[in-house]
């Protein structure tokens, strides 16, 4: 290392100090050929970066229904990862498995600012979710491209928390198009982007940008023991995922008596194809063939934007909406109800009240091929798709996209065996249940404490 002491000018002569001037100096860089395009698509996309950390709840044995051993305790390790605002009330993009089993989502903005995040929507299978960081102000939003039109050999950059440097940038370029990447014998990925650019452990969830600062794809895996080898989920892909995983949270709770679907290109907003009989939308007017530009204050310009903005609608409250016909615009307040309870949610509100999870049967076609892989005759399961903070299911680790197998003896392959046994007599007597779930080919099993029952988690 060369102290300061050590240093001399050239030819031995000491310098003339000036004065500092930040603005002549910028003044100077903004006409100064360092400012390549690089360095504009990093400053563009650079303030709705994010970086996700916590700690991650890690069983430390597992447990199996015959012949295991005992599932011992926990333990502790520390998580990272990265995200991009897609929405400026605080709804980020990310990968699944950088929140999966997160106890308390930490999230550090741009400009330092650390404040907390809540895990809204997910889909274990694609490695997405939706997290709400808890915000007051607006935030900036990622400019959005399109992965339709990608290149071999064009310059792409990640940004990312890696290894928890945050913001780290890395440059390379598109590799190849349309890879499968198999991760293990339960998951694998279709579609990818392969590129060069550098990415490590802390960079998953983080914007794979093209040289305009546009996110083009979300950094999800590099290949083990090989160098610049990295893949990212295409943009396209990820909107497509995030706007069904939406669409499916709004569903579950809010009624607006509509349908819809996307026009073909960014800016034809969303065209209502069903109009509900005797629903509020009805009452207002609405027709299938209107289009909806605009819900409160927020344009619409897709699906996506839709699924964003209904998801501040309360039921029961009024949703302003613009609404498109024949080349005419008029406004109206859009009625909202809660969604209509059914059978299956009826035991998902009481599962969700004693246990603390909502689920939905497993899929026969997908039932058949765990039930080969793990060469087991298991006749269903029910997916986790919600786990309530501090339930009985979350002190117990369960995590949403494992499968629950059985509750006290008893099978749960529908959603009607699940109600039954919560509302079975042998339930109510006791205060511990025994249940078993598989998580990545592997069974589990952990006992639940019992929270009360109440007229209300019955509804």
């Amino acid at each position: 290392m060369v102290s300061a002491s050590s240093w001399t000018p050239a030819q031995g002569q000491h310098p003339e100090l000036a004065s500092f001037d930040p603005a002549v100096s910028s003044r100077h860089v903004a006409a100064s050929n360092r400012v390549t395009p690089t360095v504009r698509a990093v400053q563009r996309a650079s303030p709705s970066v994010v970086n996700l950390h916590g700690q991650k709840t890690i069983r430390q044995t597992a447990a199996g229904l015959a012949g295991a051993t005992d599932p011992g305790g926990f333990r502790q390790v520390n998580g990272m990862g990265t995200g991009v605002i897609i929405d400026p009330r605080g709804y980020v993009i990310t990968n699944y498995h950088v929140v999966e089993d997160v106890d308390n989502i930490r999230v550090t903005l741009h400009d330092g600012t650390v404040t907390s995040a809540e895990l809204i929507a997910a889909r274990p299978r694609n490695d997405l979710a939706l997290v709400k960081v808890d915000v007051q102000e607006d935030l900036p939003t990622i400019p959005r491209g399109t992965s339709s039109d990608l290149m071999v050999g064009e310059s792409v950059i990640a940004i990312g928390n890696a290894y928890g440097y945050v913001h780290t940038c890395t440059q390379g370029i598109i590799s190849a198009l349309h890879r499968d990447v198999p991760v293990n014998e339960t998951q694998d990925y279709e579609d990818l982007i392969q590129i060069s650019a550098g990415i490590n452990p802390g960079n998953s969830g983080g914007p794979l940008l093209n040289i305009d600062g546009e996110i083009i794809g979300v950094n999800v895996a590099v290949r083990v023991g090989a160098q610049q080898i990295a893949f990212a989920i295409p943009i396209d892909q990820v909107v497509g995922i995030v706007t069904t995983m939406i669409e499916d949270h709004n569903a579950n709770r809010l009624d607006t008596g509509l349908r819809t679907k996307g026009g073909p290109r960014d800016g034809d907003g969303v065209t209502i194809t069903h109009v509900s009989a005797s629903s509020p939308a009805e009452k207002e007017g609405l027709k299938p063939g209107d289009r909806v530009v605009r819900v409160g204050s927020q344009p619409v310009d897709d699906r996506l934007d839709y699924a964003l903005a209904l998801l501040k609608a309360e039921p029961g409250t009024q949703l302003p909406m613009a609404v498109q016909r024949g080349g005419e615009q008029f406004e109206l307040a859009l009625a909202t109800t809660a969604a209509p309870t059914t059978p299956d949610q009826d035991a998902n509100d009481a599962a969700w009240a004693v246990i603390g999870i909502r689920a939905r049967p497993v899929g026969s076609s997908a039932m058949n091929r765990l039930n080969s892989r793990m060469r087991t005759k298991y006749r269903g399961g029910l997916y986790i798709t919600a786990v309530r903070s501090g339930s009985a299911a979350a002190e117990q680790g369960i995590q949403v996209g494992d499968v629950l197998l059985g509750i006290h003896g008893w099978q749960t392959a529908t959603i009607d065996d699940l109600a039954g046994i919560l509302d079975h007599p042998e339930m109510q007597q006791n205060a511990r249940a025994k249940f078993y779930i598989v998580r990545r080919e592997q069974t589990l099993y952990g006992h639940f404490q019992l929270a009360t029952r109440t007229a209300d988690s019955r509804r």
